[in-house]
């Protein structure tokens, strides 16, 4: 094994040098093929999204090409690639982050968790609930990974109360099996010793014996049929419900964020997308999505028995609940009582919500109308939330202490240190982020994205719905093998001249895309939370396979009606703006320039 391991890594290694070698000079042909300016950016796009897919390098490494590769190729300079890696937007990502960290830095997620748990109950099918209420909650201000990887132990802990080690269980079964094989060969059944005498005098007696030991094998395999599913049940829900949690706030994932960012470049005027118009369009989505996935998870794994619905549980399912319900109740007492830190992150991160959700909810006037117009936006409200953080104190401060003059100077620990958000921060995501801003800005600059718009007419005729619905199935299908963020990089630009040419509202087609990448459910190397899932053992690809299909079937229907309904009333869907018109006008004479620079040429 070692020497294949071995042998793997060598391989991996050659083949990232391969393509680190040869993907630049197999693009070459794009500089030819196309006007000077337009070509080169292409080429530089494409080459990031061969290395993205290919990680090649590592991803936040990619991101950093536009800063060396745009100004050497001249398409743009450098001051003006190096400001898009730290963008409003990017800050605003950082105040979640650092929320976050100081949210799991005193166990905080932890405590919400467990009593979630305690609230719901332990059977298996609210249990589940449970878990995935807990892990999209959690998920919509923390990593999706982060979220991902806390609930999984917490899964186990109660998975163990309730039906052992799994392994265990697994020999058992084999065990059990084996013995049934070898007593069904020997036409033989298993009968108590002190029964083999009335067993070999009275046959109708003997007969009985036969059914109870053939229904207690049977009631046996039924019985560790139960238990697999369930297991595989508990560990799928948890990712999915982290993917489908990230979506509901602009700080849940990256795509989302990289969608506001991409709009500030494309369309300056946009000012329809915020904290608040964007949780009250995809919380409703999310809970309906986290809900049918859950019946669809609990069926499927047996949590909801349909034909058994009155069945009356075995005693020793009645054990199993019991003793789930005990590992909960320990797991929350070991945390102890509520410290005056935790108190304090609670109220901050509540501030942080309701601040960030009124500063301009549109549908009333928000805080941020005190203002002068267009001075403040959500990465104001989030990094003046988090600062507090770092001079809070952990512990309840004593008034007395300004009085007692004997009193010792000591210091007093913060809610958050610096050194902590430097080790807990995933700042590789900033850089990825910034690269994503860079590439959209090269490719406004460049003329690239209205070249593009240009070899859209064939897609002119396609029913805006249908191409919401298309669209999504698209991206969701190419996320499943690629990186959530390097897919919406890559296909915003696309979207929203297609939303031009169509004469549609530009959000009706780039909304349905970046949620859309979030949708990656099928494959376990699709997101970070279904690797770490599949990692537990426990799980098959066919597993995450058939479950994931559905989910993703109903992830694009219910996006679909989100967007024809009430998306339509938040996000003004139903005209085409001044906005993205203001924009069309400057793509249509962009382009007669670049015909008449290729007419030219030609």
């Amino acid at each position: 094994m070692a020497a294949l391991g071995a042998l793997v890594k060598k391989v991996w290694s050659v083949r990232r040098f391969v393509v680190l070698l040869c993907a630049p000079l197999a693009l070459v042909p794009v500089l030819l093929s196309l006007p000077p300016k337009e070509g080169r950016c292409l080429y530089v796009i494409l080459l990031m999204a061969l290395y993205w897919c290919t990680e090649a390098l590592p991803l936040a490494v990619t991101a950093l090409l536009p800063i060396v590769l745009f100004p050497f190729l001249g398409i743009l300079p450098s001051n003006k690639v190096c400001p898009q890696y730290f963008l409003d937007t990017n800050f605003l990502f950082l105040s979640g982050l650092i929320m976050a960290s100081a949210i799991e830095e005193w166990n905080l997620h932890r405590r919400i968790a467990l009593r979630v748990l305690m609230l719901v109950g332990v059977q298996p099918a609210r249990l589940i609930l449970g878990m995935m209420l807990t892990t999209s909650f959690l998920s919509m201000w923390l990593s999706n990974t982060a979220s991902t990887a806390m609930m999984l132990p917490i899964a186990n802990a109660i998975l163990k109360s309730l039906f052992g080690e799994k392994d265990t269980s697994k020999d058992m079964n084999r065990e059990n099996e084996e013995n049934q094989a070898s007593l069904q060969q020997n036409k033989l059944y298993t009968v108590p010793t002190e029964m083999q005498f009335l067993a070999s005098t009275e046959d109708k007696d003997l007969t009985e014996e036969k059914e109870v030991a053939s229904d207690a094998v049977s009631d046996l395999k039924k019985e560790e049929e139960y238990k697999t599913n369930i297991w595989k049940g508990f560990l799928i829900s948890i990712p999915y419900a982290a993917s489908i949690g990230g979506t509901a706030t602009l700080t849940g994932t990256a795509p989302n964020l990289i969608l506001l960012g991409q709009l500030k470049s494309y369309f300056p005027e946009c000012d329809v997308v915020n904290f608040g118009s964007w949780f009250m369009f995809a919380f409703p989505l999310m809970l309906i999505f986290l809900l049918l996935g859950w019946l669809w998870i609990s069926i499927l794994y047996g949590g909801i028995n349909l034909r058994g619905w009155r069945t009356k549980k075995s005693n020793i399912r009645v054990d199993a609940e019991a003793r789930a319900r005990e590992v909960i109740k320990e797991d929350y007492q070991k945390l102890g009582p509520t410290k005056f830190a935790e108190q304090a992150i609670f109220f901050l991160f509540c501030m942080f919500a309701i601040m960030l959700f009124s500063r301009d909810p549109k549908f009333i006037p928000g805080w941020a109308s005190l203002f002068a117009p267009g001075f403040i936006s959500d990465a104001v409200t989030g990094i003046a939330i988090v600062i507090v953080l770092f001079f809070f104190p952990s512990q309840k401060p004593s008034f007395k202490w300004w009085f007692d003059l004997k009193a010792p100077n000591t210091e007093t620990q913060p809610l958050l240190t610096w050194r902590k958000a430097q080790e807990t921060v995933p700042w590789n995501i900033i850089l990825l982020l910034g690269g994503g801003f860079a590439m959209a800005k090269g490719c406004e600059e460049s003329g690239l994205s209205v070249w593009i718009g240009g070899r859209l007419h064939p897609l002119e005729g396609v029913p805006p719905p249908v191409a919401v619905i298309l669209i999504t199935i698209v991206i969701a299908l190419f996320t499943e093998f690629a990186s959530n963020t390097a897919t919406i990089i890559i296909f915003l630009p696309v979207l929203a001249e297609l939303a031009i040419r169509l004469k549609v509202n530009p959000l009706y087609l780039m909304i349905p895309g970046t949620i859309g990448c979030s949708y990656a459910f099928m494959l376990p190397v699709s997101t970070p939370p279904n690797s770490i899932a599949f990692s537990s053992g426990h799980l098959m690809v066919k597993d995450m396979a058939r479950t994931g299909l559905l989910m993703n079937l109903m992830g694009v229907l219910l996006l679909s009606l989100a967007m024809n309904t009430w998306a339509k009333s938040i996000f003004q869907l139903g005209t085409f703006p001044a906005w993205a018109n203001i924009h069309a006008e400057n793509a249509t004479s962009l382009l007669t320039a670049v015909e008449n620079v290729t007419l030219s040429a030609l």
